[in-house]
Protein backbone atom coordinates (compact mmCIF):
# COMPACT_ATOMS: atom_id res chain seq x y z
CA UNK A 1 0.00 0.00 0.00
CA UNK A 2 1.78 3.45 -0.94
CA UNK A 3 -0.20 7.05 0.12
CA UNK A 4 -0.80 7.38 -3.52
CA UNK A 5 -2.41 3.97 -4.54
CA UNK A 6 -4.37 2.55 -1.48
CA UNK A 7 -4.67 -1.17 -1.97
CA UNK A 8 -6.97 -3.73 -0.74
CA UNK A 9 -6.95 -3.34 3.85
CA UNK A 10 -8.17 -6.65 5.26
CA UNK A 11 -11.02 -6.83 6.78
CA UNK A 12 -9.53 -5.81 10.64
CA UNK A 13 -7.23 -3.17 8.81
CA UNK A 14 -11.33 -1.90 7.07
CA UNK A 15 -12.17 -2.18 10.39
CA UNK A 16 -9.91 -0.32 12.36
CA UNK A 17 -10.25 2.48 9.44
CA UNK A 18 -14.18 2.44 9.52
CA UNK A 19 -13.55 3.09 13.81
CA UNK A 20 -11.58 6.38 12.99
CA UNK A 21 -13.99 7.36 10.31
CA UNK A 22 -15.71 9.97 12.46
CA UNK A 23 -12.31 11.32 14.28
CA UNK A 24 -9.13 10.27 16.00
CA UNK A 25 -9.61 6.92 19.08
CA UNK A 26 -7.35 6.47 21.39
CA UNK A 27 -6.66 1.98 21.31
CA UNK A 28 -9.22 0.95 23.33
CA UNK A 29 -12.04 3.43 21.46
CA UNK A 30 -10.88 1.56 18.24
CA UNK A 31 -10.81 -2.02 19.83
CA UNK A 32 -14.51 -1.16 21.09
CA UNK A 33 -15.44 0.19 17.76
CA UNK A 34 -14.17 -3.21 15.81
CA UNK A 35 -16.13 -5.15 18.46
CA UNK A 36 -19.57 -3.31 17.77
CA UNK A 37 -18.99 -2.42 13.95
CA UNK A 38 -18.20 -5.90 13.22
CA UNK A 39 -20.81 -7.20 15.16
CA UNK A 40 -18.48 -8.91 17.42
CA UNK A 41 -16.74 -11.36 14.51
CA UNK A 42 -13.35 -9.17 15.16
CA UNK A 43 -12.57 -9.24 19.04
CA UNK A 44 -8.32 -7.90 18.49
CA UNK A 45 -6.33 -8.43 21.89
CA UNK A 46 -4.51 -5.50 21.92
CA UNK A 47 -0.87 -6.43 20.64
CA UNK A 48 -2.67 -7.22 17.33
CA UNK A 49 -4.63 -4.02 17.18
CA UNK A 50 -1.38 -2.23 17.70
CA UNK A 51 0.58 -3.90 15.17
CA UNK A 52 -2.53 -3.40 12.78
CA UNK A 53 -1.92 0.46 13.56
CA UNK A 54 1.76 0.18 13.00
CA UNK A 55 1.29 -1.36 9.57
CA UNK A 56 -1.55 1.48 8.68
CA UNK A 57 0.88 4.07 9.93
CA UNK A 58 4.02 2.91 8.14
CA UNK A 59 1.38 2.79 5.32
CA UNK A 60 0.69 6.79 5.45
CA UNK A 61 -3.32 5.66 6.29
CA UNK A 62 -2.93 6.53 9.96
CA UNK A 63 -1.37 9.06 11.90
CA UNK A 64 -0.76 9.66 15.64
CA UNK A 65 -3.14 12.53 15.90
CA UNK A 66 -4.49 14.93 19.00
CA UNK A 67 -6.97 14.14 21.50
CA UNK A 68 -10.48 15.72 19.73
CA UNK A 69 -10.88 16.79 22.94
CA UNK A 70 -9.85 17.80 26.42
CA UNK A 71 -9.25 14.71 27.72
CA UNK A 72 -10.27 14.10 31.50
CA UNK A 73 -8.03 12.40 33.62
CA UNK A 74 -7.61 8.85 34.14
CA UNK A 75 -4.93 6.73 35.73
CA UNK A 76 -1.95 5.02 33.84
CA UNK A 77 -0.21 6.14 30.67
CA UNK A 78 -1.71 9.03 28.70
CA UNK A 79 -3.74 7.75 26.26
CA UNK A 80 -2.38 8.03 21.99
CA UNK A 81 -4.60 9.01 19.75
CA UNK A 82 -5.16 7.66 16.17
CA UNK A 83 -6.56 9.39 12.80
CA UNK A 84 -7.07 9.26 9.28
CA UNK A 85 -4.79 10.50 6.55
CA UNK A 86 -6.22 11.76 3.83
CA UNK A 87 -5.11 8.35 2.07
CA UNK A 88 -6.69 6.53 4.73
CA UNK A 89 -9.98 7.91 3.88
CA UNK A 90 -9.49 7.06 0.22
CA UNK A 91 -8.43 3.15 1.56
CA UNK A 92 -10.92 3.28 3.33
CA UNK A 93 -13.49 4.41 0.56
CA UNK A 94 -12.24 2.40 -1.96
CA UNK A 95 -12.14 -1.02 0.23
CA UNK A 96 -15.68 -0.01 0.80
CA UNK A 97 -16.79 0.38 -2.88
CA UNK A 98 -14.85 -2.81 -3.43
CA UNK A 99 -16.68 -4.53 -1.09
CA UNK A 100 -20.11 -3.07 -2.55
CA UNK A 101 -19.21 -4.42 -6.16
CA UNK A 102 -18.43 -8.09 -4.68
CA UNK A 103 -21.30 -8.39 -2.62
CA UNK A 104 -23.47 -7.22 -5.70
CA UNK A 105 -21.69 -9.82 -7.87
CA UNK A 106 -22.88 -12.24 -5.30
CA UNK A 107 -26.56 -11.13 -5.45
CA UNK A 108 -26.04 -11.66 -9.06
CA UNK A 109 -25.09 -14.73 -9.28
CA UNK A 110 -27.28 -16.35 -6.63
CA UNK A 111 -29.98 -14.73 -8.25
CA UNK A 112 -30.80 -12.65 -5.24
CA UNK A 113 -31.43 -9.53 -6.97
CA UNK A 114 -31.71 -8.27 -10.50
CA UNK A 115 -28.50 -7.25 -12.28
CA UNK A 116 -28.64 -3.29 -13.00
CA UNK A 117 -26.03 -3.91 -15.92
Amino acid sequence: MSESTPGHVSNLEYHVLLAMADGPLYGYGIKSAVETESSGALMPRAGSLYRVLARLITSGLVVEAEAPEPESPHPGRARKYYGLTEPGRSALAAEARRMRETAALAEERLGTVRSAR
